[in-house]
């Protein structure tokens, strides 16, 4: 009888993502276990913990994994028939577009109260995202179509604008958050980088209005109880 293949960590942590992600979103973040995750992926509990720490761990990564599969900076990229700002309104659109990233993205919201996962995030946002706002603010400056003298500062702020309007990492309401909203869109605007459209205007408007009235903008439990609840094992 052959012997089964051994797994390597990366294929495992891959497996985990994958389980995690399917159960994000046909179960929801709060709902789905590590058990659950380890069930679909056919590992010991204990394998999960040699690839990661927490579920927040995972859904941190989850969302790394799927910006990276379906880039909207790549997309717009090689677009010849576009300016630096259409490039960048493209780009918007598109990263709106897509339904399951934007589902984990808002059940990503309350793992933000985390002080470490929100520092992770911040400097993986700097790492990855401010190289690629400032080719495009770039190559806008150049052909005229972004008309600021801040090309720098503004590719290192975009990034940090959605951990600004995150009402897990400062405290808003509903009627706060559109506020602030449309604050950035008029700062911005006034640097001379319209960033937002009609269609962009109205999915941002949404997504603070879900993020407010369901369950995702908040956490159920306190955070120390629920990884107890899942290292305990007392999960179905």
């Amino acid at each position: 009888m052959a012997r089964p293949v051994k797994k390597t960590p990366e294929e495992w942590k891959k497996e985990i993502l994958n389980a995690a992600q399917n159960l994000f979103i046909s179960k929801g973040y709060q709902e789905t276990s590590i058990s659950d995750i380890m069930d679909m992926v056919g590992g010991a509990k204990g394998m999960f913990y040699r690839c990661f720490q927490s579920k927040e761990e995972v859904m941190y990564a989850l969302g790394n994994q799927m910006f990276f599969e379906d880039n909207p900076f790549e997309a717009v990229k090689g677009r010849n028939d576009l300016n630096g700002l259409q490039k960048i309104r493209l780009l918007l659109t598109l990263n709106q577009s897509d339904a399951e990233r934007n589902q984990i993205n808002m059940q990503a919201v309350p793992i933000l109260k985390d002080p470490h996962i929100l520092a992770a995030a911040v400097a993986e946002n700097r790492r990855v995202l401010t190289p690629l706002w400032l080719e495009l603010l770039e190559e806008g400056k150049r052909d005229g179509s972004i008309k600021t003298e801040y090309i720098k500062e503004l590719s290192e702020l975009l990034p940090l604008i959605n951990f600004w309007l995150m009402p897990s990492v400062f405290l808003a309401s509903e009627e706060e958050l559109h506020h602030k909203y449309h604050f950035v869109k008029e700062v911005l605007a006034h640097m001379g980088l319209p960033l937002y459209d009609d269609d962009t205007t109205t999915f941002i408007e949404k997504f603070i209005t879900d993020i407010t009235e369901t369950p995702c903008g908040h956490i159920s439990m306190p955070e120390n109880a629920e990884k107890n609840k899942e290292k305990g094992g007392n999960q179905p």
